[in-house]
């Protein structure tokens, strides 16, 4: 991992201090002449960022704001634990430093605080639109379509049926409104043979009339007989309809029998429970027959609405609505907070598949059947049938299919090119097979497994790649809390996969004035000698690289070395680590280019080259975003390094931002040491 070292210069700020109220005329009699000390706390701090603080940064209310469009990426700075390009943490640090969530929060004016944190510089932009694309698992009827028929169909694609072939109109569908460069990834069962189908007999259908008993206003305990079918399922039972309405049936004795679809008798007695009309705890729904069933258009509540709604003291019958909003999950107990109201959606009776649709934190908009009032209004218990645009499995109508086939599950990342949904390129989704390869007990990883297996993973998968080759693997990944997607990018050197998740670690100054905190951009960058050393080796073969650019065409005449890592035009080395001042190395790598020069004046020269030419050039390249700040005097870059002329001597170099990407020479401390000579 790179590591960037960012410090600043301290600021001075106003000191705070509290007064007694004037209102209090206590103070005023018993405490005359008694003056309240001045609290303050002036702290220098040096603070490295926690996993909580980078989820508290992400759900910060100020930063949310300020984010706009951009809620993904923060969210992505709360599961990643890393800022990014589009969420910097110039902007997006300051917020947390006054917030309770810092344990410094209470500093004076004058503190500063020195914070390491990680950020992720030069990643493809697609990493972060992928980490916040859309899961969508085909539905039993999608298959259904695809195979043209309710009964001969299996739910799988087939060589006849292929998932290239039909998963672009099932996105189309699903998701009309797509812009160029949206992403989703799919989850699907394919099989490697077509299925069999066999003639049956189509079965008679008793003659079936719905009941109009779900209307009007009941009374606990009277009974009722229902002829009706079931419009949505739960694990504390479904919701059937007759010709007049609907009713939650509670606990049936053969709940987990009854799927979409199915005609029912029912001869039970009402019961009331949490202010919604249902009948009494485990009757038995008589099953008979089975038709095709379609949802009335969701009533999208208005804030006022659910208020009037969670304060009834009418019984409700079920009524269909659709809501958005926040996603709330707390250990096994999942809801949804709903914009301009208190009151919350709670999932009602919901399958496991049903409740993995729901993750903490994110946005969601979902269908289902409002069956009762719980917590005194505070709770709208919803029987779900749609999440997003995903069908739970278990509310799923399932017609039954003739033939089942072998399958496995599927994951593919597609692409909206503006016209249609494609299979994303470059990109590589970890399936089910490859998880129990990694003998990953879920669908997941976790921990340091990703760098543990995805290197071998890429080598199996791609074994004729070529040196410079890339790749995007898509996985999930279980932080400690909730399970996300994460993104990464391998480059092939030739023999192996190497991350390239571009996570450098910096350390930045913010400083708190008038009472609030600030930016501080001045910088520091530290570049030890050695050899081996990943940020002096990036600062000098930057260097060598723009030499070997820029100087040494076109003549043919070269300063550097045949390894490319050296080059004696100003003396940077990212092989040993330093700048080489020792003119007889220089003459004996270009002995025309210094050419009656003494040894103090080719070493004058290559100093100069260093400071005006060949390190402003790295700067360049290594910070292109740098700039000027409005309001503040200058911004300087400053570097630590060391010289070598048969002795190692540590030096400072310092460089005035004059525009974006352009730096300035300012002073170099070998000149003093030289004046001090």
């Amino acid at each position: 991992m790179k590591h960037y070292i960012y410090n600043a210069l301290a600021a001075c700020g106003c000191i705070a201090a509290l007064t007694a109220c004037d209102e209090n005329s206590w103070n005023d009699n018993e405490l005359k002449g008694f003056e309240v000390p001045e609290i303050t706390d002036v702290q220098t701090v040096e603070y490295t960022l926690t996993e909580a603080d980078y989820a508290a940064i992400a759900s910060n209310s100020t930063n949310k704001k300020l984010a706009g469009e951009n809620t993904a990426a923060l969210s992505a700075v709360g599961t990643k634990q890393c800022f990014s390009e589009l969420i910097p943490a110039k902007d997006y640090v300051p917020a947390f430093l006054a917030s309770t969530s810092f344990p410094y929060f209470t500093l004076s004016n004058g503190s500063y605080i020195k914070l390491t944190y990680n950020t992720q510089v030069g990643a493809p932009a697609e990493v972060t639109e992928i980490e916040a694309a859309a899961k969508y698992i085909v539905s039993d009827n999608e298959y259904q379509e695809v195979w043209g028929s309710e009964n001969d169909y299996v739910a799988a694609f087939a060589p006849s049926h292929t998932a290239e072939k039909e998963l672009p109109a099932i996105l189309t569908k699903a998701y009309p409104d797509a812009e160029a460069g949206d992403y989703v990834i799919v989850n699907y069962q394919t099989s490697q043979t077509d299925p069999v189908f066999t003639a049956a007999p189509e079965p008679e259908e008793p003659e079936f009339t719905l009941s109009n008993s779900l209307t009007g206003s009941p009374a606990k305990g009277d009974d009722i007989t229902i002829n009706g079918y079931v419009v949505a399922t739960s694990t504390q039972g479904p919701v059937v309809a007759d010709a007049a309405g609907t009713m939650f049936i509670y606990s049936p004795t053969n709940n987990s029998d009854l799927k979409i679809g199915d005609q029912v008798i029912i001869n039970s007695t009402v019961d009331i429970f949490n202010n919604g009309y249902q009948t009494a705890k485990g009757c038995e729904p008589e099953v008979s027959g089975t038709r095709a069933v379609t949802y009335p258009a969701p009533k999208a509540l208005t804030a006022a609405e659910i208020d009037d709604l969670a304060k009834t003291t009418t019984p409700i019958w079920p009524i269909y609505a659709k809501f958005t909003g926040e996603v709330a999950v707390s250990g096994n107990y999942i809801n949804i907070k709903l914009d301009g109201t208190n009151v919350q959606v709670s999932p009602y009776g919901v399958s496991a598949d049903t409740k993995a649709l729901f993750k903490d934190k994110e946005n969601v908009t979902f269908e289902g059947y409002v069956v009762a009032i719980a917590s005194k209004g505070k709770y709208l218990n919803t029987i779900i049938t749609k999440v997003g645009s995903d069908t739970p499995a278990s509310t799923t109508s399932a017609i039954s299919r003739a033939v089942s086939v072998a399958s496995e599950s599927q994951n593919a990342l597609y692409t909206f090119n503006g016209s249609k949904w494609v299979v994303a390129t470059g990109a590589v989704v970890l399936n089910h097979a490859d998880y129990q390869a990694m003998n990953q007990r879920y669908d997941n990883l976790s921990g340091d497994s990703p760098a543990q297996f995805l290197p071998a993973f890429l080598k199996q998968k791609f074994p004729y790649a070529a040196a410079d080759d890339s790749q995007l693997v898509v996985y999930y990944y279980y932080n400690g809390s909730k399970t996300v997607t994460r993104c990464d990018q391998y480059n092939y050197n030739g023999t192996e996969w190497i991350l390239n998740n571009g996570v450098v670690t910096e350390t930045s100054q913010f400083v708190k004035s008038n009472g609030k905190w600030m930016y501080d951009p001045n910088v520091t960058i530290t570049l030890p000698a050695g050899k081996g050393i990943e940020i002096s080796t990036l600062y000098y073969q930057t260097c060598v690289d723009w030499v070997k650019a820029k100087i040494d065409q076109p003549t043919g005449a070269t300063y550097v070395t045949s390894y490319g890592n050296n080059e004696y035009y100003s003396g940077t080395s990212a092989y040993q680590g330093n700048v080489d001042l020792r003119a007889s190395a220089a003459r004996a790598q270009y002995a025309a280019g210094y050419e009656g020069m003494t040894d103090e004046q080719i070493v004058a020269t290559m100093k100069k080259r260093f400071e005006t030419e060949t390190m402003p050039a790295a700067l360049s390249v290594l910070h292109p975003d740098a700039d000027v700040i409005p309001g503040i005097d200058s911004v300087l870059y400053t570097i630590n390094f060391s010289a070598y002329d048969g002795t190692t001597t540590a030096y400072t170099i310092i460089y005035k931002v004059i525009g974006k990407g352009k730096f300035e020479f300012v002073e170099c401390s070998w000149n003093s040491k030289e004046e001090d000579k």
